[in-house]
């Protein structure tokens, strides 16, 4: 197919199967979760979720955490930088351990329906609005991004407006969370993680299967490395950098230990769990399986990059920009780049081929590696200069195209039936990661804010009503932010500089209140509102100020927790020492 015609022709690449696949998925789950939550529920089953055995907390806590941003975006930022992004998963287990050990006690004698309930016991009522408040702001720009993910795949396929394909997908999703809470939410995400996890090793399995005869899985692993895609490990420490084993190690446990540990919509997903044990267990089994499945998916984007060192790709895989720039007054120089980057794409797959064979045959491949990756800087460089003539043409259009190499893979190459498999994997993503938040939003605005500050108490109806209003309004809230949000350098990472810039502070105020006994709220609350303010400013500085370097987000994360725990200690301090000078 002319690369520059795929997203005009992606429309009839769905046939009726694909189509049939695609929405029986979809709809089934719907159905299902509608119909295992039928009946009325108390607020404790609608926000709580119920007693849940280990293997529902386990799946039910990924699933939360593999939205449709990790199987569209992932495996682009593999198929561009290779094996490296698995490195920022290293601090989870760290993380999981410290929760298991020091959160989950708590939070089971407490009976909490919130994590943030534990912070008005501990410090006061103001320090637990602030942390649920830091919540709401993080979670609810996080809600727009994973419905804004597969409205990006639907736009392909349908070429329909992004804006009504938000509108529809968070409908659909507000749909049966609304109708049936937590126990929805966790009932749904079983079925929606086996779709998504025989879906991706389907298409890997298919990848390697459409490479050339004589290019065996070790061959293609050996390509892979040359192109210096499965570097795993970097032991370099460089602050610019953000992504290597120290970054992991530091940045990335503060970031899992505030995500896990005190973000609602992964904390609501354990605390559905009928014990302590059920509750640990289902949290190490994700802290378990999370990696090698974050590594699997990075390797399928590794896969397609073999792949398409084989195989013709569009100058840039965003369809969007390809239209724009051929519209406008550049679409001369832009032909001329289309035809330079036809004429490299022969060159490699020859010289591809010709090293596909030496590898076969145990002969030299010394020459062939350092032409191909000639031949590699060489398309690099058309790329960009591609996407210079997009970014003149619209500057309203992404030319980062990392998000659409999947899509445009799963489009064009897959066999019929398959392409609505695939499709329905990356949607049970959005929707499982979808659900979970907003309804992590829901409780925390019924149960920390609303009950909180209601001045007399209702009944139980009452309660659960509220939080079906709430989950209703977040969802209209999400819809409205995805349909304004623009990529950053790729979805995963904007998701992910999101919770960086809250999630320190949060962290923060926990390990204070877990740890440090004799720090009271008023100091730990001054020191937080300090903390956020400084992470902002740096966050700010370093992603937005041309020329600034100050910290890349991941560090934002013990920047955060350290600052407010040396501040929360040095105030109460201060506080104590003024005390003891009045006296």
């Amino acid at each position: 197919m002319d690369s520059t015609n795929w997203f005009l022709e992606s429309v009839g690449a769905l046939t009726r199967v694909d189509w049939f696949i695609l929405f029986s998925t979809l709809a089934g789950i719907v159905l299902y979760g509608v119909y295992k939550t039928r009946g009325k529920q108390s607020s404790e089953e609608y926000i709580k979720g119920g007693d849940s055995k280990w293997l529902t907390v386990g799946l039910s806590v990924m699933a939360t955490q593999a939205s449709a941003i990790t199987f569209l975006s992932t495996p682009g930022q593999a198929y561009t930088d290779g094996m490296e992004f698995v490195q920022l998963y290293f601090g989870l287990p760290i993380a999981v351990i410290i929760i298991c050990v020091t959160f989950i006690p708590i939070y089971h004698k407490l009976k909490v329906y919130t994590a943030y309930e534990f912070l008005e016991k501990r410090f006061d009522l103001k320090t637990r609005s602030l942390a649920s408040g830091l919540f709401l702001v993080q979670r609810g720009l996080a809600a727009g991004i994973t419905i804004y993910a597969p409205a990006i795949i639907l736009s392909a396929v349908l070429d329909w407006e992004l804006r009504y394909l938000n509108i529809l997908i968070g409908i659909l999703v507000i749909i049966y969370t609304v109708s049936g809470g937590t126990k929805a939410v966790s009932v749904t995400q079983k079925q929606q993680m086996v779709v998504i996890m025989a879906g991706m090793v389907t298409a890997f399995v298919l990848i390697v299967n459409a490479l050339p005869d004589n290019v065996t899985f070790g061959n293609a692993l050996t390509m892979a490395g040359d192109a210096d895609k499965m570097q795993v490990l970097d032991f370099d420490f460089a602050l610019d950098d953000r992504y290597n084993v120290w970054s992991a190690l530091f940045g990335a446990t503060f970031l899992m230990l505030s995500y896990f540990g005190t973000d609602q919509s992964q904390v609501q997903r354990y605390l559905s769990g009928s014990s302590v044990r059920e509750m640990r267990m289902g949290l190490l089994f994700n802290g378990l399986f999370k990696v090698p499945m974050q590594f699997f998916i990075l390797l399928v984007g590794v896969m397609v990059f073999v792949f398409y060192q084989f195989n013709s790709t569009p100058l840039n895989f965003n369809p969007a920009g390809e239209t724009a720039v051929l519209e406008s007054e550049y679409a001369d120089d832009y032909q001329e780049l289309q035809d330079s980057h036809e004429t490299i794409l022969q060159e490699k797959q020859l010289v591809q081929k010709q090293y596909a064979g030496a590898l076969a045959s145990g002969g030299a491949t010394a020459n062939y590696s350092q032409e191909l990756s000639r031949l590699r800087e060489s398309e690099e460089n058309n790329r960009q200069r591609a996407r210079d003539l997009i970014e003149k043409a619209d500057e309203a259009v992404e030319t980062n195209d990392k998000d659409y190499v999947f899509i445009h893979y799963i489009l064009n190459h897959l066999p019929k039936g398959l392409v609505g498999l695939l499709l329905a994997v990356i949607l049970c993503a959005a929707m499982s990661s979808t659900a979970s938040e907003l309804n992590a939003l829901s409780s925390t605005t019924t149960i920390d804010i609303y009950k909180r500050y209601q001045s007399r108490e209702r009944d139980d109806d009452h309660y659960v009503n509220a939080s079906k209003w709430f989950t209703l309004a977040w969802g209209v809230l999400a819809i409205l932010f995805a349909s304004f949000v623009s990529l950053f350098d790729n979805l995963i990472q904007l998701v992910n500089f999101i919770g960086s810039i809250f999630y320190g502070t949060i962290l923060g105020i926990f390990l204070v209140a877990f740890y440090f006994k004799k720090v009271q709220g008023k100091a730990i609350f001054t020191a937080a509102i300090i903390s956020q303010t400084i992470v902002i400013i740096c966050a700010v500085l370093h992603e937005f100020v041309d020329g600034v370097t100050v910290l890349p987000f991941l560090w934002l994360n013990p920047l955060g927790a350290v600052l407010t725990v040396v501040l929360g200690y040095l105030l109460n301090n201060g506080n104590r020492i003024q005390l003891n000078n009045d006296n």
